[in-house]
């Protein structure tokens, strides 16, 4: 097909985008699958073991053990494929105005009643009416205004289990986390992922948003409330072709 007519071009790829669309219809959206994800990555293949003392004859007859699965052990997560609880609450609010008024007003006026008696030989030549008396005059008025307001509130309250995937050198975790939940035909997904430190991490291994770095927080869904919310294709295309 000529590039020269590419209205036929963008009409068959519109059509070919609605056809696969139209695959999904009556079906539910799939979940995205577990196995070869870098949570699973990280969990079916953790760090390398940690150098543990030899444990002396004497530690053997304590009732209290300082590993992790004792009783007071310390049960963070502090390696590659060990899961720790993110903990999401905003609360943000935010209210902006501005307002800027500006007025500005001009007059000049300029004349030559008398020079040499050459303004009266001019005169008589003018038209009725006119004078050289006042030979320019001008006014100016400029008048600005304008008004400007923000007002933002988000709230939101999650929580999931995100994965260690990594431990750079300095010690920092790097964590991800997804989930997704399906209702009826709607997938609401919450994905997670930053950085951070293991002493940030709570006792009830736990942390909250606040603590990670480079944080990536998206919370949205997909399926047929999502496709309704969302332009059609074509209307997309116009927006983008068309200049006015």
């Amino acid at each position: 097909m000529s590039l020269k007519h590419p209205i036929p071009l963008i009409a068959l790829l519109l059509l070919a985008a609605g056809c696969a669309k139209l695959e999904n219809v009556g079906k539910v959206p799939p979940l995205s699958l577990t196995q070869d994800s870098d949570e699973y990555n990280a969990m079916a293949s953790p760090g390398l073991p940690r150098q543990v003392e030899h444990m002396r004859s004497t530690d053997t007859a304590s009732l209290w053990s300082a590993g992790r699965r004792s009783l007071l052990g310390d049960r963070r997560a502090v390696q590659r494929g060990d899961i720790l609880t993110v903990v999401i609450e905003i609360d943000d609010k935010a209210e902006i105005s501005n307002s800027t008024a500006r007025t500005r007003k001009g007059s000049e006026k300029a004349g030559l009643p008398n020079l040499l008696g050459i303004p009266q030989r001019i005169n008589e030549k003018l038209p009725d009416g006119a004078t050289m008396d006042n030979a320019f005059e001008s006014h100016s008025t400029s008048t600005f205004s304008g008004d400007g307001s923000v007002r933002r509130k988000e709230k939101l309250t999650l929580r999931v289990a995100a994965t260690i995937i990594g431990v750079l050198p300095n010690g920092v975790l790097a964590i991800q986390g997804s989930q997704e939940v399906r209702v009826n035909f709607e997938i609401r997904e919450l994905l997670v992922t930053g950085y951070v430190r293991p002493e940030d991490i709570s006792r009830q291994n736990q942390i909250t948003y606040d603590k990670i770095a480079s944080a990536r927080i998206s919370y949205g869904g997909r399926g047929q409330i999502s496709d309704v919310q969302q332009p059609r294709y074509g209307q997309q295309a116009a927006d983008i072709l068309l200049p006015f």
